[in-house]
């Protein structure tokens, strides 16, 4: 079976279904989904507007980004500390 990404928008518009009262069954049926799909996404997003959602992906990247920086200068630094290490 094909695994779907949704985009934040169709996320979003899939709980405000939900939360005008549609039956989680028929939520999922109609949009694809596990009902453990709905709940991790009611559990993550709920309350969240589109610009706060987005704002939410925009800083999760960033701070990948920043680890991935912070893990090349400790493995530079170890490496450098390796080389110092051998010529005395």
């Amino acid at each position: 079976m094909k695994k779907q990404r949704f985009t934040e928008e169709q996320i979003l518009r899939i709980l405000k279904e939900h939360e005008t009262g549609k039956k989680v069954q028929d939520v999922c049926r109609e949009n694809g989904i596990s009902d453990a799909t709905l709940y991790n996404w009611k559990n993550k997003y709920s309350g969240m507007q589109l610009s706060e959602l987005k704002k939410l992906r925009e800083l999760e990247s960033e701070n990948a980004k920043l680890k991935r920086i912070v893990a090349d200068l400790n493995l530079e630094n170890f490496a450098l500390k390796d080389v110092i290490e051998k010529k005395l």
